[in-house]
């Protein structure tokens, strides 16, 4: 739910090829077109992929892909990832932490998956609670629900927001039409709601002056 992520499914090395040697090596060139510095990884994977996390623009490669070729590419999505990133930036500023205790979340958190249950008419297999990276809950095929820790400082609301949206991928896996009219019937606000999501991310993570990472949807 918290990453900006997208994979290149197209094979990228013929175009890559293609190209002249000094427009490959023009990363200046790449740079001017975004906002945020980057930075690339190569990994044995099949398919560029590209993050944002931490205000970084994140590059991961299959072993020999150019890295401005993907920066070049996909210039508009980045451009408008960066552009939510502000506007999250400045919503976080004027976030409140909610203060509760460990019990007192953990009473909040099954109160909310129990409402959350009755109401959609699912069950979770096992609730765990541990500190994630990029996400504020999460949802396995083995139907189990992992929550992190740091829901605890959001306001009741959102928490109870975060449990519905897990627990409606029980009914629908992917974030499509039939997935956000389950979620509609309930939470009419869940666009706003959403911004409020990534808004807390970063208050919350005490970013040091760059956006957290975040999820396309």
């Amino acid at each position: 739910m918290l990453r900006f992520a997208r994979n290149d499914g197209n094979n990228i090395k013929d175009e890559i090829a293609s190209q002249p040697e000094a427009d490959r090596n023009d990363r200046d060139g790449a740079m001017a077109m975004i906002r945020a510095p980057y930075e690339v990884s190569y990994r044995d994977i099949k398919y560029p992929r590209m993050e944002l996390r931490t205000g970084r623009l994140h590059l991961i490669l299959p072993p020999g892909h150019v890295p401005d070729v993907l920066v070049k590419k996909h210039k508009t999505w980045i451009s408008q990832k960066e552009d939510f990133i502000e506007r999250c930036l400045k919503e976080s500023s004027l976030k409140k932490i909610a203060k509760r205790t460990d019990a007192e979340f953990k009473e909040l958190l099954g109160a909310g998956i129990a409402a959350s249950s009755q109401r959609l008419g699912v069950k979770a297999r096992k609730v765990f609670i541990r500190k994630m990276k990029t996400k504020w809950a999460s949802l396995s095929p083995k139907r189990n629900l992992t929550v992190n820790t740091l829901m605890k400082y959001l306001p009741a609301s959102l928490l109870k927001y975060v449990i519905f949206h897990e627990m409606a991928h029980l009914i629908e896996k992917r974030h499509n039409e039939r997935f956000w009219g389950i979620i509609s019937r309930v939470f009419r606000d869940y666009r706003r709601l959403e911004l409020d999501l990534f808004a807390y991310w970063f208050k919350v993570n005490e970013r040091p002056s760059s956006p957290s990472p975040l999820q396309s949807p």
